[in-house]
C-alpha cells in the first residue's frame, strides 16, 4: 500500500509540473468570439490535482489505520520474539536477512519463529 501511495504522489507531482509548465493565456486587443475560452490552460489541471490530493489523503488514512490494526494484532502475541520478528518484517519492512541480523539468530531460526508466530496469530475478521 505504501508503494501505491508513493506512485500516486509521483503522479500528483507530474500533474503539478504539467500545470505549472503550461503557458498563460494570450490576451490581445483583437476582438474575439464571446464563446472563446479565455480560461488559462492550467485551470483544467487544478481539479485533477485536488482530486489526486484527496485520493492520496484517503489512502494515507487507510494505510495508517491498517498499520495500527497490524500493530494491535501483533501485540496480542504472547511470545516476545514472535512479536519482534513480525514487527521487523511487517511494520518496518525489513528483509529476512535484516531480521536475522537484528535478532542475532540464523535464517533457519527466523523462519521457525515466523512460522510459530503465524500459527499463534489471530487475524481479525
Amino acid at each position: 500500500m505504501n508503494e501505491l501511495i508513493e506512485s500516486d504522489v509521483q503522479e500528483l507531482d507530474r500533474l503539478r509540473d504539467l500545470a505549472s509548465s503550461i503557458s498563460s493565456s494570450q490576451f490581445s486587443d483583437m476582438p474575439h468570439s464571446a464563446s472563446r475560452n479565455t480560461e488559462a490552460p492550467f485551470v483544467k489541471y487544478v481539479g485533477r490535482i485536488i482530486e489526486m490530493e484527496q485520493k492520496i489523503k484517503s489512502e494515507i488514512d487507510r494505510y495508517v489505520d491498517l498499520q495500527n490494526e497490524i500493530r494491535e494484532t501483533i501485540n496480542k502475541l504472547k511470545n516476545n520474539d514472535e512479536k519482534l520478528l513480525l514487527r521487523y518484517k511487517y511494520i518496518f519492512f525489513m528483509t529476512w536477512e535484516e531480521v536475522a541480523e537484528k535478532m542475532n539468530v540464523s535464517m533457519r531460526t527466523v523462519h521457525r519463529i515466523h512460522g510459530n508466530a503465524l500459527n499463534n496469530l489471530q487475524v481479525p475478521k
